[in-house]
């Protein structure tokens, strides 16, 4: 598995590309992502989205046409790529597929888990990848995301930390802001956050 990973936009929101079996999934086009997508894609075969905020979604229209891939978003967040509920400008995108909680996907045969760990938004997911989780704005390396935002929930951000907490395996963490970690790390963090909440 290769990883490629560019901060993009105003919130330097985290765009990966990741390669498997030479095949590429573009995870989480943000704000002005398409040039550098374009530029590192060679086989690409579909947007995964982690969760529906505009820094993540914003470039996937775009990319989906040039591109002729489609998108998976998880279906709690659907209605973030359509309507703009924040107002933010956001051009409207499309999912081809809305994903279930805690559902795997299998594209290209790839099978990949978009693990639901709702709070940040109500789809929010970790999208799992053999050991990996791009986690968008659930985990950080040190912190969490916020929960309170229109449509967060911190009670559900709470059973998802839990849920997190009891995971069986490790897994290395790519967010969607700031560097890599491990969920080992920030399991030692996970109980300081659901006092906190």
């Amino acid at each position: 598995m290769q990883i490629q990973m560019q901060p993009m936009g105003p919130y330097q929101t985290n765009c990966y590309i990741v390669t498997v079996d030479g095949k590429d999934f573009i995870v989480d086009p943000g704000v002005d992502a398409t040039e550098w997508v374009l530029k590192h894609v060679k086989n690409p075969v579909a947007i995964l989205n982690t969760h529906g905020h505009f820094d993540h979604v914003w470039s996937n229209q775009e990319i989906k046409e040039k591109l002729d891939i489609p998108i998976f978003c998880p279906e709690g967040d659907l209605f973030m790529l359509e309507n703009d509920p924040f107002g933010q400008g956001t051009p409207p995108s499309h999912a081809d597929v809305a994903v279930k909680p805690d559902e795997t996907v299998n594209i290209e045969q790839t099978p990949i888990k978009f693990q639901h760990f709702p709070g940040h938004t109500p789809g929010c997911s970790a999208l799992e990848i053999g050991d990996n989780w791009f986690c968008g704005d659930f985990l950080f390396k040190g912190s969490i995301g916020r929960v309170d935002f229109p449509y967060s929930d911190p009670k559900a951000m709470k059973r998802s930390l839990e849920k997190a907490l009891a995971h069986p395996k490790n897994a290395t963490l790519y967010p969607g802001h700031g560097p890599s970690t491990t969920l080992e790390a920030e399991k030692r963090n996970i109980p300081y956050w659901l006092r906190m909440i």
